[in-house]
C-alpha cells in the first residue's frame, strides 16, 4: 500500500487466556480495502469477518470495531473521525457511528487502519494501546461510582497521560441499549454501541501513536486540502457556522416538519423559545470546532450565569425540547448536558422518554408494575425528564429499567395499542423528521440498515428541494433515497462530513481525486460509486444474517392511520401502498429479490459486484 493505509488492524481479545487484552496485529489485504474504503465500509467488513451468526451483541462473541478512514491523517478537513461499528444491543441489527476527535488521529498514528475488540474483560478494564502493544488496566474507581463523563475522562487524563481516550458513562456501565461512546466532548451515539463496551466491561480505550500516514502524491493532497478547506468556508456551509445545526429548528416548525409530542403534531407552539434564533440572540456563549475542521458548526449555551456553557445541536433540542413538550430553554438544555454526562444518546433518550409521556397520558401504565413511577409524567414536564434521565443512566426503578431497554421494547412490554406509537424503526428511535410532512424521507428511515437515520439516508433532500411532492412518497422516492444513501456511505468510508457535501460539485469525482493523491489508486468516480453501493449491500448482508425480513422495512402505525392537522401539513398521511410500492422500487433499483434478501450468501465481493451490475443502479 503506498499512502492513506498501513495495511493491517490490530485484534484484541478482552478475555484472552492467559493474556487478557494483547493485542495481534492482522493483515489487511490491499483489495479490500480498496473494495471498502475504510471507516464504516471497512467496519462492517470486519464486523462479518470477526463475529458467528446469531451472536449477542453484549456478549463476550460480539466485536466492536473502530475503523479509520484513508484520508484521516491526513491535511483534508474534517477528515480527523473515526467509525465505530457492531451489532447494535438496541436494534439487533447492524450499527455505526462516527465521531472526530485527537482520539481517531492517534488511533491512527499507532500504525493501524482498525481496532477490533472481542471477549470480555474479567473486571472493569480500561484498555491502553501505543505502538508497542496492549495492556489491560483495573479501572478501579473510575467505574461504578457513577462519575460524569467529563470527570471521569479527566481522572483517565491524570492517570494515564499521554493517551487520547474514548469512554462511556453511567449508561454504558448499566448497559442502557442507547448508551454512546464519548471523546473530547464528542459522542458516538447512536444505537447503544456504549452499552457493547459495557458488556466487555470496558470503561475505556486509550490511544497512543506518533506515526506518519503515509501519502502517495504529498503535493497533491497538499494542495487539495487547501481548496477544499476554502470551499468550507463558502455559502454551503455558512448557516453551519453562523447558528449551527440549532437553525433548523424554526424552519422545521415552518414547514409543519417538527416532531412534537412524540409525533402527535408536526408544529411546537413553543419553537421560538428553543429556537437557534432565540438561542444565539440570549444565551450563546462560545464557538469551536472538531479537530482539523474549518467549518466550525459547534455553537456553546449558557445554561444559567457561572455555569459553563453547553454544546446543542438540532437533534438533541427537538428531542428533548417539541418532541417531550418542552419549550423551556433552560431546561432543554440542561437535559443536553445531562445525556452528554450520564453518556446517553439525546435522540433515542427523548424519544423513547416522549413515547412515555404519552403512554402516561393515555393511561397504559395503569394497573401495572410501572404505574407508581409513571404518575404525573405529563407532556411539558422538565423537572420529570431530567430526572427520568439520570434513573434511567442508572436504571433506577421499574420504570427507569422498562425505558432503558428503548421504545420498541417498551412498547413490547406495555402491549397494544402501545406499539403502534412507539417512535422507532428497527428499534432505533426517529430524529427529528416528521414522516409524514416528509415522505420521500419516511422511505429513507423505513430501509435504513441502521434503522430511522438522518444520517445514512438524505432523502429529506428531495423533500427540501422543491421539485418533489413532499406530502406524497411513491417509486420516485426511491431514486433520491438510493443517490443520497449511497453518498453517505462513501463519505462515511472515506471518513469525511457529510457538511461538505455542498461543496463538492461532481461528488465521486472529486471524492475519486483526494483517495488518488493520498493512496496513490488510480480510481475514478464510477469506481467510488460503485464501492458505495457495495457498502451499502454489505450492510444489508449483515442484517440479513442477523434475522432481518422485509417486515421491518416499515414505520410505525401511527404515521399511516394518523393524519397532522395543522399547518403546512394540515392532512397529511403516508399511504400504506405508497410506501409499498416505494419500497419495491427500491429494492428492485438495488438489485435485491421482492422480498428485500440480498441474492447472495457469502461475502464474497466479486459477488456483490454482480449484484450492482443487475441492479440497474442510477
Amino acid at each position: 500500500m503506498r499512502g492513506g493505509y498501513f495495511g493491517e488492524y490490530l485484534r484484541i481479545d478482552l478475555g484472552a487466556d492467559p493474556n487478557p487484552g494483547s493485542a495481534i496485529r492482522v493483515p489487511l489485504d490491499p483489495e479490500i480495502a480498496r473494495r471498502f474504503i475504510g471507516g464504516v465500509g471497512l467496519g462492517a467488513w470486519l464486523l462479518h469477518q470477526e463475529t458467528p451468526r446469531g451472536f449477542d451483541p453484549l456478549g463476550a462473541e460480539a466485536a466492536v470495531i473502530f475503523a479509520f478512514g484513508p484520508l484521516l491523517g491526513t491535511p483534508l478537513t474534517t477528515s480527523a473521525k473515526y467509525a465505530l461499528v457492531a451489532k447494535s444491543p438496541l436494534t439487533g441489527r447492524i450499527g455505526d457511528a462516527l465521531s472526530s476527535s485527537r482520539f481517531a488521529v492517534m488511533a491512527k498514528r499507532m500504525g493501524v487502519d482498525a481496532i477490533v475488540l472481542t471477549g470480555c474483560a474479567a473486571r472493569p478494564s480500561v484498555l491502553l494501546l501505543d505502538e508497542d502493544g496492549a495492556s489491560l488496566e483495573a479501572a478501579g474507581d473510575l467505574w461504578g461510582h457513577g462519575l460524569p463523563v467529563s470527570e471521569a475522562a479527566r481522572a483517565l487524563a491524570t492517570r494515564f497521560p499521554g493517551y487520547a481516550f474514548a469512554l462511556i458513562g453511567p449508561a454504558g456501565e448499566h448497559l442502557v441499549r442507547y448508551a454512546g461512546v464519548t471523546n473530547e466532548g464528542r459522542h458516538a451515539g447512536r444505537g447503544g454501541l456504549g452499552a457493547v463496551f459495557g458488556g466487555k466491561r470496558l470503561k475505556a480505550i486509550g490511544v497512543r501513536g506518533d506515526r506518519r500516514v503515509p501519502l502517495a502524491d504529498a503535493a497533491k493532497t497538499i494542495a487539495l486540502s487547501k481548496a477544499l478547506a476554502k470551499r468550507s468556508l463558502g455559502p454551503a456551509t455558512e448557516k453551519y457556522r453562523e447558528l449551527g445545526t440549532v437553525g433548523n429548528l424554526a424552519a422545521f416548525n415552518r414547514l409543519a416538519a417538527l416532531p412534537t409530542r412524540n409525533f402527535q403534531e408536526s408544529t411546537f407552539e413553543g419553537a421560538a423559545d428553543v429556537s437557534g434564533e432565540v438561542l444565539h440572540a440570549t444565551r450563546r456563549k462560545a464557538r469551536g470546532s472538531c479537530i482539523n475542521c474549518t467549518i466550525g458548526c459547534e455553537h456553546f449555551f449558557e445554561v444559567a450565569p457561572g455555569e459553563a456553557p453547553v454544546k446543542a445541536e438540532y437533534e438533541s433540542v427537538f428531542a428533548l425540547g417539541p418532541l417531550c413538550g418542552i419549550r423551556d430553554p433552560e431546561m432543554v438544555l440542561r437535559a443536553s448536558r445531562s445525556c452528554d454526562e450520564l453518556g446517553l444518546d439525546t435522540i433515542s433518550a427523548g424519544g423513547t422518554i416522549a413515547f412515555a409521556m404519552e403512554c402516561a397520558e393515555r393511561g397504559l401504565f395503569d394497573g401495572t408494575a410501572f404505574e407508581a413511577e409513571a404518575r404525573g409524567l405529563r407532556f411539558g414536564d422538565g423537572a420529570r425528564l431530567l430526572a427520568l434521565l439520570d434513573d434511567i443512566a442508572f436504571r433506577r426503578g421499574a420504570l427507569a429499567d422498562l425505558l432503558a431497554e428503548g421504545s420498541r421494547s417498551a412498547a413490547a412490554r406495555l402491549g397494544p395499542p402501545a406499539p403502534d406509537f412507539a417512535p422507532h424503526v428497527k428499534g432505533l428511535e426517529i430524529p427529528g423528521y416528521e414522516p409524514r410532512a416528509l415522505q420521500s424521507m419516511a422511505l429513507g428511515f423505513s430501509v435504513g440498515s441502521r434503522g430511522a437515520d438522518h444520517n445514512r439516508s438524505g432523502a429529506y433532500e428531495a423533500d427540501f428541494s422543491g421539485q418533489a411532492d413532499r406530502f406524497n412518497v411513491s417509486a420516485e422516492s426511491a431514486r433520491g433515497a438510493i443517490a443520497t444513501e449511497d453518498r453517505a456511505a462513501m463519505l462515511d468510508s472515506l471518513i469525511l462530513c457529510k457538511f461538505l457535501r455542498g461543496t463538492l460539485v461532481d461528488f465521486y469525482g472529486e471524492s475519486a481525486e483526494m483517495l488518488a493523491a493520498v493512496t496513490g489508486f488510480d480510481c475514478d468516480a464510477d469506481e467510488l460509486r460503485r464501492a458505495a453501493q457495495r457498502i451499502v449491500l454489505l450492510k444489508r448482508l449483515f442484517n440479513e444474517r442477523e434475522g432481518w425480513t422485509a417486515a421491518e422495512d416499515t414505520l410505525p402505525e401511527r404515521f399511516f392511520t394518523q393524519s397532522l392537522t395543522k399547518g403546512a401539513a394540515d392532512g397529511a398521511v403516508i399511504s400504506r401502498a405508497g410506501l409499498a410500492q416505494s419500497i419495491a422500487a427500491y429494492y428492485e433499483a438495488r438489485g435485491l429479490r421482492p422480498d428485500g434478501t440480498v441474492p447472495a450468501e457469502t461475502l464474497d465481493a466479486n459477488q456483490l459486484d454482480a449484484l450492482i451490475d443487475s441492479g440497474g443502479q442510477l
